[in-house]
């Protein structure tokens, strides 16, 4: 049985992946078939290549990724245009879905930007409102007895 994983390369401490599809049996680092991409999550973003025509080849023919590797077809959007290929989308209906999600890729970054200011927002409403608070609270013990 094949499988798409990752095989271990660069140096020591700064590891570099190839994304390979192996035997199943073989070691991690030793003999593969074919090597379908590139993955290194040392630099920001992350650098990833994949030869989608080969990643889906390899799929067609029954090779299991691994979950590592299946969230970096994710990543890439491989993942969608064989989720839809297995469904039996046709090609115009999958590229225009395609081409829908890249646009949402691209609006990613300008989403959690603004995700990270509303929170930062909230937690400084948060923060204001026990110091309002306190002085009521002190106040209000000391009404209780009088009454």
């Amino acid at each position: 049985m094949v499988k798409l994983r990752l095989r271990r390369a660069g140096k020591k401490k700064h590891p570099i992946y190839k994304i390979v599809a192996a035997d199943m049996r073989s070691p991690r680092d030793g003999r593969f078939i074919e090597a379908v991409g590139q993955y290194d999550p040392n630099v920001n973003p992350i650098f990833l290549t994949v030869k989608e025509e080969r990643v889906l080849y390899w799929l067609r023919n029954g090779a299991q990724p691994t979950d590592t590797v299946r969230s970096l077809l994710q990543r890439k959007g491989v993942w969608l245009r064989w989720s839809l290929i297995r469904r039996g989308v046709d090609d115009a209906k999958m590229q225009s879905i395609v081409e829908r999600w890249q646009m949402q890729q691209t609006e990613r970054p300008q989403r959690e930007a603004d995700r990270k200011s509303r929170r930062s927002q909230r937690k400084k409403k948060a923060a204001e409102k026990p110091a309002e608070a306190a002085p009521a609270a002190v106040a209000a013990p000391a009404e209780q007895p009088a009454a």
